[in-house]
C-alpha cells in the first residue's frame, strides 16, 4: 500500500520508507504521516539513527500539484505548505542523526527534506533541484542553501534548474556518491556507525549542532512560505500548476511576464 512506512532492518537503526507512485509527490497527507513516522523514530529510545529513503525512480518530487488544482480554494494549498513545514522541521528536530539515501529525482520538497538531514548519500544518478518558480510557488531556499553556496543556490533558484549528486559530493554536502544498486548498503553502512556510538551523546550532539545553526530554518521557510501564499491570493499560481498538470512544462507569459 502506498504511504510511509516505518523499519528496523538491524537493531538501533530505523529505516523510514516512502513509497508513494508514481514520481513519490507526496499528498498532503503523506507529508503529515512522513512528519509523524519521522518524530516517532526519534521519540523512541531505542533507536539511535534513521535512514530516509523512498522506493521508485526518484527520492521525492515534492508536493502533489494535482490535488491541489482539484482542490477548490486553498485548503489544499494550506495544507501542503504545513504539511511540508512539518515534515522538513521532523527530519530537522528528530532526536537522532537522519541520513537521507537519494536516488534519481529530488526535487522541492525532497530539498526541504535533504537539506534538513545530517548526513546525505546519493546514487551517482540523482539531481537534485527546485522548479518552484515553475510552479508559481517559492520556497525551499533554505534548504538548498544548506547543500551549494548562496550564488549557486540563487542561480538554480531562478532558473529552476539541477545539479548532481556528483556537484554535491565536491561541495561537501553529499557525503558519497554509490551506484543506485548499492544506496541503501552504503547509507546502513554510515547508519552502523553512528548507531553504534553512546546515543545519550549523539542525542546531545545534535541538539548542540542545531543550536548553533547560523540559520533557524523553521522561521526562514516560513517566510518563503508567505511570498507563496502571495502569489496565490494575487492569482499568479493557478496558470503555472493548471499547465504543469496538463502538460508537464511551466505557463507561458507574455512580455510583460503577466
Amino acid at each position: 500500500m502506498p504511504g510511509v512506512a516505518v523499519s528496523e532492518p538491524e537493531p538501533h537503526i530505523r529505516v523510514v520508507t516512502v513509497d508513494a507512485p508514481p514520481v513519490n509527490a507526496l499528498t498532503v497527507q503523506g507529508w503529515f504521516d512522513l512528519a509523524e513516522a519521522v518524530r516517532g523514530c526519534g521519540a523512541d529510545a531505542d533507536a539511535h539513527v534513521v535512514v530516509l529513503r523512498a522506493e521508485g525512480r526518484g527520492f521525492n518530487a515534492g508536493v502533489d500539484i494535482k490535488e491541489m488544482t482539484s482542490t477548490p480554494g486553498y485548503s489544499a494549498l494550506i495544507g501542503a505548505n504545513h504539511g511540508c513545514a512539518a515534515a522538513f522541521s521532523a527530519v530537522y528536530d528528530c532526536a537522532v542523526p537522519v541520513i537521507a539515501a537519494v536516488q534519481g529525482f529530488c526535487l522541492g520538497g525532497g530539498i526541504g527534506l535533504v537539506g534538513n538531514s545530517d548526513v546525505v548519500i546519493a546514487s551517482d544518478d540523482a539531481t537534485f533541484g527546485l522548479p518552484e518558480v515553475d510552479r508559481g510557488a517559492l520556497g525551499a531556499a533554505t534548504h538548498l542553501a544548506r547543500l551549494v553556496p548562496q550564488h549557486l543556490m540563487r542561480t538554480l533558484y531562478f532558473t529552476a534548474g539541477t545539479v548532481t549528486a556528483a556537484q554535491l559530493h565536491h561541495h561537501g554536502s553529499v557525503f558519497q556518491v554509490v551506484p543506485r544498486a548499492e544506496l541503501d548498503d552504503a547509507a546502513l553502512a554510515v547508519a552502523r556507525r553512528i548507531a553504534a556510538k553512546d546515543t545519550r551523546v549523539i542525542r546531545k550532539a545534535k541538539e548542540a549542532i542545531n543550536g548553533i545553526d547560523p540559520v533557524n530554518v523553521h522561521t526562514s521557510y516560513r517566510y518563503e512560505q508567505g511570498f507563496t501564499f502571495e502569489l496565490n491570493l494575487a492569482g499568479y499560481s493557478d496558470d503555472h500548476r493548471r499547465a504543469f498538470v496538463q502538460n508537464g512544462r511551466p505557463a507561458a507569459v507574455n512580455e510583460k511576464g503577466q
